[in-house]
């Protein structure tokens, strides 16, 4: 993002430029090396009156665990290792995680405690669990009491997730910071807030950085995404205040929308909230990696729908605009092995085969072909729906996107055509995008057939599409 200063509460922004393509990709990276560099000189400071400088890693982890001192001295020594972390070089934090993975459970001695346990001896239970617990959860545990510990925690383990699964030690180690992190974001800790024009300048900047789904272009974007007939919700965690760990973009429409490039326009004014109908959940991204796999996005819907209800008791209908990121993907597969099970003998003739459909789908002009729409456009849905309600991975619908709201309880609703045409939105999802439905009386139930069952709930139109394939 070019330097150009945000505005401050309730002032009016000042003209910025567009950013670059590439802009957004660094900016939350770039706001983190801003706040480790404030936090950094605040542990240095703390770590200064423990001594000690010269000790090695190792030596420092003993130190925090063995606790000597009370905990104004405990506190600083954690400062210590965690000021340690952050001067290292990428090779000198790997080997600083590798040594924290040592701190594990002593297994010899479990054994032995294990054999000699009494029967019917609760209080020998209770030390065996707690003998159990490896070493490094403490020392974890521990680096949650120093400024900014609990975010330092949750990069900890972005950068342990980097890092992949190979060395076992290692995942073990993401595997306890993992648990330790879903009992510290429990969704009952969680704050939930609005975000507005008026929040402060630096939450705004975040949002364009975080924002996952739909690029933010520039601050005029921005107002337009955060303007009347449009919310923003996040949830934030006491001990991050600062930082969203997902947010989700609604906006405020009649009936059910089908693009996202109408529905981003910024140059389309304002409607009025008081009229609309139709809540579109249009854009979801998380924003911290380092709590992938703990869920937050199921109770935000369901926060932001209970809200929404009681502030305006004109919205009927609560829907998403959504992508389908791995459409493209299983298409092109199934063209490449299986293209008798997708078309009628009539379509492969006016497609020139499978290898015409996919050279056709590559051109990014298209879209701008009427007869080429024309061809494609009773094809495509068709193709979608059958993805979306067939295809699977176990029990779970193969698409990411389609897994994370059945999961929640929605229902695939509607397949919209050309509904996104933007370079991300043709390369992965052939320019469509889906309305899966939120009724709030059938969310629950929703989610039991999926959860239970793997059934997949749509309407009756979709299921048509998907029956519609084999037929054609």
């Amino acid at each position: 993002m070019p330097d150009t200063a945000l505005p401050t509460n309730n002032a009016a922004p000042a003209p910025a430029p567009k950013p670059e393509p590439a802009a957004t990709s660094f900016l939350a990276a770039r706001l983190f090396d801003r706040a480790l560099t404030r936090i950094a000189s605040v542990w240095r400071e703390m770590a200064a009156s423990v001594g000690g400088e010269d000790e090695g890693i190792e030596a420092q982890m003993k130190a925090c665990l063995e606790g000597r001192g009370g905990e104004v001295s405990a506190r600083n020594r954690a400062a210590r290792l965690a000021q340690s972390y952050l001067a290292r070089d990428a090779a000198g934090r790997r080997e600083f995680l590798s040594t924290l993975a040592t701190f594990d459970t002593d297994t010899a001695a479990i054994r032995k405690q294990a054999a000699d346990l009494p029967e019917d001896d609760p209080l020998a239970l209770a030390k065996l669990r707690r003998a159990l617990e490896p070493p490094r959860r403490r020392l974890l545990t521990q680096l949650t009491s120093i400024p900014d510990g609990m975010r330092f925690l949750v990069d900890l383990r972005a950068a342990l997730l980097a890092l992949g699964r190979e060395d076992k030690a290692l995942a073990a180690l993401e595997d306890d910071l993992k648990t330790l992190l879903a009992g510290w974001f429990d969704v009952g800790f969680l704050e939930l807030r609005q975000i507005d024009w008026s929040s402060p300048a630096s939450l705004l900047e975040k949002l364009v950085g975080y924002e996952a789904v739909h690029e933010i272009r520039g601050w005029r974007d921005l107002k337009n995404r955060l303007d009347s007939d449009r919310r923003c919700y996040a949830f934030f965690h006491p001990r991050m205040p600062t930082e969203p760990l997902i947010f989700v973009e609604v906006a405020l429409v009649t009936g059910m929308a089908g693009s996202v490039q109408r529905l981003l326009d910024t140059r389309a004014p304002a409607s009025d909230p008081a009229r609309a109908d139709t809540a579109i959940f249009y854009s979801i991204s998380n924003c911290q990696r380092g709590l992938d796999g703990i869920s937050f996005g199921n109770f935000l819907i369901k926060r932001v729908v209970d809200l929404l209800s009681q502030e305006l008791p004109n919205i009927r209908q609560f829907a998403t605009l959504s992508p389908m990121p791995g459409f493209r993907t299983w298409l092109d597969k199934v063209l490449a092995t299986e293209p008798e099970k997708l078309f009628s003998t009539e379509e492969s003739v006016a497609l020139a085969g499978p290898d015409g459909l996919k050279a056709t789908l590559d051109r990014r002009t298209w879209p701008r072909e009427t007869q080429t729409v024309r061809l494609l456009e009773p094809i495509l849905p068709r193709l979608a729906a059958r993805y979306l309600l067939v295809e699977s991975r176990g029990k779970r619908a193969l698409d990411p996107v389609a897994n994370f709201h059945l999961s929640n309880g929605a229902r695939v609703e509607r397949i919209n055509f050309l509904a996104d045409t933007s370079d991300k939105g043709l390369r992965e999802s052939a320019g469509l995008m889906v309305n899966y439905l939120y009724d709030p009386d059938r969310i629950d139930q929703n989610h039991e057939d999926y959860a239970g069952e793997g059934k997949r709930n749509a309407s009756t139109a979709v299921r048509r599409l998907a029956r519609g394939w084999s037929a054609s």
